[in-house]
């Protein structure tokens, strides 16, 4: 079965769980870690959202941790995916060739070939946010920073340290707002 299977499956067991006037909004599928599955679903009613993690069989998470660690990893992701070649990865290739066709500065090659490599690791929605899959947009950041010539620090893990407060947070508040008991 595919991922977009599975998440049709998941709706559907994730319905079952909608109380009275809420609707499923959405669903993220995550591996936060030895192959554990979880699709977060995300339910409003109004004003106020709740959520449901639902496991690899599409029964309720009741592990505060597992659901901890899902939220957190679908939100690191999703910041990785945003701030990958400082945010604007269309933009930046199209400035690269601009740079190559007018200037042709020495390795401007090697960023296009980085930046496209970039551009390729960022999957298309929907897709299962995982350490790997976030290791993997790390790492073709990193080469692309390199071939730029970043001297210093890094901007995409400087952009990554300062959003991990917002995804302890987004976790937190799935929590306090979690559909069923976590023990």
């Amino acid at each position: 079965m595919g991922l977009e299977e599975e998440i049709a499956a998941a709706a559907e067991a994730a319905s079952a769980h909608a109380a009275n006037g809420e609707e499923l909004e959405g669903i993220v599928p995550a591996e936060p870690g030895a192959g554990a599955r979880v699709y977060l679903c995300a339910y409003r009613s109004g004003e106020e959202q709740t959520w449901l993690a639902l496991d690899s069989q599409y029964r309720p998470v009741a592990d505060r941790a597992l659901v901890r660690e899902a939220v957190s990893i679908a939100a690191m992701c999703e910041l990785a995916e945003e701030s990958a070649g400082g945010g604007e990865l269309g933009e930046l290739r199209a400035r690269l060739v601009e740079l190559r066709l007018t200037d042709a500065p020495e390795g401007i090659e090697e960023a296009e070939v980085a930046a496209a490599e970039l551009q390729e690791t960022i999957r298309p929605l929907p897709r299962l946010a995982s350490v790997g899959y976030l290791d993997a947009i790390g790492l073709a950041a990193a080469r692309l920073e390199q071939t730029l010539g970043e001297v210093g620090g890094s901007p995409f893990a400087e952009a990554m340290k300062s959003g991990m407060p917002a995804a302890d947070e987004l976790a937190a508040e799935v929590i306090r707002s979690y559909k069923g008991p976590l023990g």
